[in-house]
């Protein structure tokens, strides 16, 4: 396939992302059944920022122009791709980068993640049987000239162990912080709770701990965190909720809720499901080394990624800041 017809096929690809037909539904609705994490709102908005931030020819033109990525692959590599499955199509993106280039990509799916991104692959190959060459499912990644793989800090152990050999991107456990200075606005906290509280915080780019001066008003904070208490419907969400609350009314703990959230003082940036962890700092400058913690994904605040948009990445912000593009380019 020519990188014409590779950018075109993803634009198809977006416009039936973006006008639901009755097929696709009924798909978004087997993915939830298969993963009850995976509720409809929420791959909506997982879908609408692929859509929006991805799949735009004018915005995928541009970003293989910055790779200079050939017309015609004419050495094309095989790309085995581990994919995790902590929300709705997070492995969409490594496969777009292997796509894009001309590569082959090797998918191994998450079967927390199984049913949208077999159909999308399958609506792909519907509509141009050449790129059933360049996407393909297999259960074992063998033979393969690179390796992409995410996973946890243990599974980055095997895939060290297996793949390290190989030209590889292997990614394992992280998170993303917020720095507040107490001049943030209230629609600049509500973005924050998006930040916090979509895809029920299970992704590494959810906001799982927060840095605040000392004598901060959380008042504000809590109000705004309320935007999200519905989700407290949700019987898996309530379960972690409960249990979490729990343990700090038994341990005697200092705590704040804020709709579905806990808000405990705690050094972790990683958090489990439901709580939020906060330190306080004195001056900024002893926030620099954030920048280069090796477990953080994303850091939102004033002049960092804006609130509300540490879910929303665009097409050159990539996971673990390693550009996977010029992997791919320079395999």
């Amino acid at each position: 396939m020519q990188l014409k017809q590779r950018i075109d096929l993803m634009v198809r690809l977006g416009e039936y992302m973006e006008n639901e037909s009755s097929e696709f539904a009924a798909v978004k609705e087997k993915a939830f059944r298969e993963n009850a994490w995976f509720t409809t709102p929420f791959i909506n908005i997982a879908i609408n920022n692929i859509v929006t931030n991805y799949l735009s020819g004018t915005l995928l033109e541009k970003w293989v122009d910055l790779y200079q990525v050939a017309g015609e692959n004419t050495n094309p590599k095989t790309v085995g791709i581990v994919m995790a499955g902590n929300i709705p199509l997070v492995g969409f993106h490594d496969m777009l980068c292997v796509f894009i280039t001309g590569n082959r990509a090797l998918i191994k799916a998450s079967s927390k993640d199984n049913v949208l991104i077999h159909h999308i692959v399958a609506k792909l190959c519907e509509w141009n049987n050449a790129a059933a060459g360049l996407l393909v499912f297999a259960e074992t990644l063998k033979n393969c000239d690179a390796y992409i793989a995410t996973g946890s800090n243990n599974s980055g152990r095997y895939f060290e162990y297996y793949f390290g050999k190989y030209p590889s991107i292997i990614r394992r456990n992280k998170t993303s912080v917020a720095i507040l200075d107490g001049t943030e606005t209230t629609g600049q906290l509500e973005s924050l709770a998006d930040d916090m509280q979509l895809f029920f915080g299970l992704g590494c780019r959810n906001v799982t701990k927060l840095f605040v001066p000392e004598n901060y008003d959380f008042i504000p904070l809590l109000q705004a965190a309320k935007k999200y208490e519905t989700i407290l419907d949700f019987h898996k969400y309530k379960h972690n909720y409960d249990y979490q609350l729990a343990l700090q009314i038994m341990n005697n703990k200092f705590y704040m809720t804020g709709g579905s959230l806990i808000f405990v003082e705690n050094e972790s940036i990683f958090a489990p499901v439901s709580q939020v962890n906060y330190t306080h700092y004195k001056e900024k400058v002893s926030l620099e080394t954030l920048t280069i913690h090796p477990d953080i994904q994303c850091i939102v605040g004033n002049n960092f990624t804006p609130f509300g948009n540490a879910q929303s990445p665009a097409l050159n912000d990539y996971a673990d800041g390693i550009d996977t593009m010029q992997f791919l380019t320079r395999l």
